[in-house]
């Protein structure tokens, strides 16, 4: 490793130790490559001339932390993205959630909401949304807001009407949002039964006792030691015979969990929490 490169690596490693012990945000775990395509962008944005300078800045400036927190997110996403995925929700898992009395949902990770939505709209229209209960989470405030409000570019629509018919939509799409101006503002129906809150995986401890985890390309921007963190989070936070259900490049197989969870349907990357096994292990 060159010099230039291994000076490059302590000041990333200087500037996640400050914002750990300035603010209390863990992202010493996250991958290196993905963190440092960030800090860079965000350096030639902000005329900044070296990492050191980003210190700084941040550690004096809480409005530039809040633009670093909002960088170090994990903002990419849509409705009913990967529809195979929604059309396999419907028929392998729904059936499972309809036998029980009452569902309660966590989306780890939930980002601007479109994927909670989406969840909202199915479970509506296979009946059982009136008994559930969905936690969306994320560790940024500022996501959780734009979640909770629940508004999306006008544009995007199109791309999402296809997702939503490609994943097994019953209905108009259009249905289930209002359009003014320029935006789309999803049915307020759909957020009576869920709960926006903070939640950090990196951090924070046990989420209730879930009957589904939804948790889809997010641990993909972690390092191994902190994917191994998560999947026990997960697996304490699920009742016995609870699913998980990660994304398309994730899976639970490289983990120290791995023998605690069933594959459901591989190709979807759905598992299930081995209940006879959960009882004795701990990852």
């Amino acid at each position: 490793m060159n010099e230039i490169l291994l000076n490059e690596n302590i000041e990333i490693a200087l500037l996640l130790e400050a914002i750990h012990l300035k603010y209390g945000y863990d992202f010493r775990g996250y991958s290196k490559s993905s963190l440092k395509r960030r800090i860079k962008r965000r350096l030639s944005l902000s005329d900044l001339k070296s990492i050191c300078e980003m210190q700084h800045k941040l550690l004096y400036e809480k409005d530039f932390f809040e633009t670093i927190l909002l960088d170090f997110s994990i903002n990419v996403t849509e409705m009913f993205r990967d529809p195979s995925f929604y059309r396999t929700i419907r028929k392998v898992i729904i059936p499972e959630l309809k036998r029980l009395p009452f569902i309660r949902i966590w989306h780890a990770g939930c980002s601007t909401g479109e994927e909670v939505y989406s969840m909202a709209i199915l479970l509506k229209e296979e009946g059982i949304y009136k008994k559930t209960r969905i936690y969306a989470t994320d560790f940024n405030e500022q996501v959780i807001k734009k979640a909770k409000e629940g508004i999306y570019p006008i544009d995007r629509m199109k791309d999402y009407t296809t997702n939503y018919l490609k994943g097994g939509g019953r209905t108009s799409f259009a249905d289930y949002y209002t359009a003014k101006y320029e935006f789309a503002l999803m049915d307020k129906s759909l957020k009576e039964h869920i709960v926006f809150t903070d939640h950090n995986l990196v951090t924070d401890g046990v989420f209730g006792e879930m009957d589904i985890i939804f948790c889809r390309n997010v641990l993909i921007y972690f390092n191994r030691e902190l994917q191994n963190r998560v999947f026990n989070l997960f697996r304490n936070s699920l009742r016995d015979g609870g699913f998980l259900c990660l994304g398309s490049k994730e899976s639970v197989r490289f983990s120290d969990c791995s023998d605690d969870f069933e594959d459901i349907v591989k190709e979807e990357k759905i598992y299930r929490l081995n209940s006879s096994r959960s009882s004795e292990n701990a990852c």
